[in-house]
C-alpha cells in the first residue's frame, strides 16, 4: 500500500514541477518587459459604490497621468454615500472627466456589469483601461505602461493589481502571495496562448472587443466576474498580451482580518465555476496537486517510508517551485514573501480547501 503512495507522490511532484518550471516558467524566466510609448487615445473607467474615502484619494492620482490623450469615466453606481458628491466636483475640478450616474432599477439592481456597460458605452475613446475605485497606479505612467502593449492584433492586456505590504503581518504576507501566484498563473498561460482570467484592478481592452463578445449578457446573472468571467469569454491567444513592467502596476489596501480575506476569497472561487471547462480542470488540478503534495508527504513521512527519496523529493520540489516563485515575486516587486514561500504556500493551501468546502454548503455575497 505504500508503495502506491509512493508512487503516486513522484506523480504529484512531477506534475507541481511541471506547471512551476513549464508552465509558470513562461513568466517567471521572461525578460524584463520594456515600455514603448503610444498615442492611443485611452479611457480609463472606474466603477464606484460608497467608495468615499478611496475616490478622495485616487481620482487626482488618475487625472494627473502623465499620458497625452486620456479621459476618465467615472461611474457611480447609485451609491449612499459621498461618492456621487465628490465624483461631481472632481467633474468640475478636471475637464477630461466624464461622469456616469446609475440608478438601481428593478431588472439590475445593485448589479456592478450593468454600471460598468453604462459606462463603457459613454466613454469617448476606442481604447478602455480599467481599475478599481480602491486602486492607484504606481507611477504617473501607469497609463503609458498599459497602453504600450497594445498593437494592431493585440487588444486585450492583462495588468498586475498588486497589494499594499503590512509590516509584521503573516495575513498580508498570504494574501501577497496569493496575489503573486494568481498573477503567475493567468500571465503565464496568456503567454502560452491560453489566456483564461483577468483582474478589474488592472486590465484593458478595445472596445471592439466588448461588443463582440455581446458585453456581460451570457453571465449577466453571476454578480461577480466583470473582469475575469469577461475575459475567459472575450480573450484568446491571438488577441491577448500581458502588462509587467513595473510602472504599469496598481495597488490597493489588501483585507486586515483573515474573516474578511476568507470571504473575498469565497466569492472568486465561487466565480470560477463559471469558467470554460477546460480552465475549470487546469485551475482544479494544479490545486489538487498541490494539496495532495502536502498529504502525501504527511503520511509517507509519518510511517518513515522510504524517507530518503520522499525527503529528496520534497526538496527537489521545493526547489523548482522556490526558483519559479522567486524569479516571478521579482518581476512583481514581492520579493520578501519568497523568503516566507513554505510556510505561506502550507497555510494558503489548506485555507483553499476549507474555502472549497464552505462554498459547498453555502454561497457568498457579491459586489455591495
Amino acid at each position: 500500500m505504500l508503495i502506491l503512495i509512493l508512487y503516486f507522490f513522484i506523480a504529484v511532484v512531477a506534475i507541481q514541477i511541471a506547471y512551476y518550471l513549464g508552465v509558470f516558467g513562461k513568466f517567471a524566466f521572461a525578460k524584463a518587459q520594456k515600455i514603448a510609448p503610444k498615442r492611443i487615445p485611452i479611457s480609463v473607467i472606474v466603477c464606484a459604490k460608497n467608495e468615499e474615502e478611496n475616490v478622495a484619494k485616487y481620482v487626482p492620482l488618475l487625472a494627473e497621468q502623465n499620458y497625452p490623450d486620456f479621459e476618465i469615466v467615472l461611474i457611480d453606481d447609485a451609491s449612499s454615500d459621498n461618492t456621487l458628491e465628490l465624483f461631481e466636483a472632481f467633474e468640475k475640478q478636471y475637464s477630461n472627466i466624464r461622469l456616469v450616474k446609475v440608478q438601481n432599477n428593478e431588472a439590475f439592481w445593485g448589479n456592478k456589469k450593468y454600471a460598468l456597460t453604462l459606462g463603457i458605452k459613454a466613454a469617448k475613446k476606442e481604447y478602455l483601461l480599467f481599475t478599481d475605485a480602491d486602486c492607484y497606479p504606481t507611477s504617473k505612467d501607469w497609463i503609458t505602461a498599459m497602453s504600450s502593449q497594445f498593437t494592431l492584433h493585440k487588444t486585450v492586456i492583462l495588468g498586475y493589481g498588486g497589494y499594499e505590504k503590512i509590516a509584521n503581518s503573516f495575513l498580508n504576507k498570504i494574501i501577497r502571495y496569493e496575489t503573486v501566484l494568481t498573477a503567475v498563473q493567468y500571465f503565464s498561460w496568456a503567454k502560452l496562448g491560453h489566456p483564461y482570467m483577468g483582474v478589474g484592478r488592472n486590465m484593458a481592452y478595445k472596445k471592439e472587443e466588448f461588443f463582440r463578445v455581446n458585453g456581460f449578457i451570457n453571465h449577466i446573472q453571476v454578480r461577480s466576474g466583470d473582469d475575469d468571467l469577461f475575459i475567459n469569454e472575450a480573450a484568446n491567444g491571438g488577441n491577448t498580451t500581458v502588462a509587467y513592467s513595473p510602472e504599469s502596476f496598481t495597488y490597493s489596501a489588501p483585507k486586515k482580518t483573515y474573516k474578511e480575506w476568507f470571504t473575498q476569497k469565497r466569492r472568486h472561487v465561487e466565480t470560477a465555476k463559471h469558467y470554460k471547462a477546460i480552465d475549470q480542470f487546469q485551475l482544479a488540478f494544479f490545486y489538487s496537486s498541490q494539496l495532495l503534495f502536502f498529504i502525501l508527504a504527511i503520511v509517507l513521512l509519518a510511517f518513515q517510508f522510504q524517507w530518503i527519496v520522499v525527503t529528496a523529493l520534497i526538496g527537489l520540489r521545493y526547489l523548482c517551485t522556490w526558483i519559479a516563485v522567486g524569479f516571478s515575486a521579482g518581476k512583481l516587486k514581492e520579493k520578501d514573501i519568497k523568503f516566507w514561500f513554505p510556510f505561506i504556500e502550507f497555510a494558503l493551501v489548506f485555507t483553499q480547501f476549507n474555502v472549497f468546502l464552505t462554498n459547498i454548503f453555502s454561497k457568498p455575497v457579491n459586489w455591495k
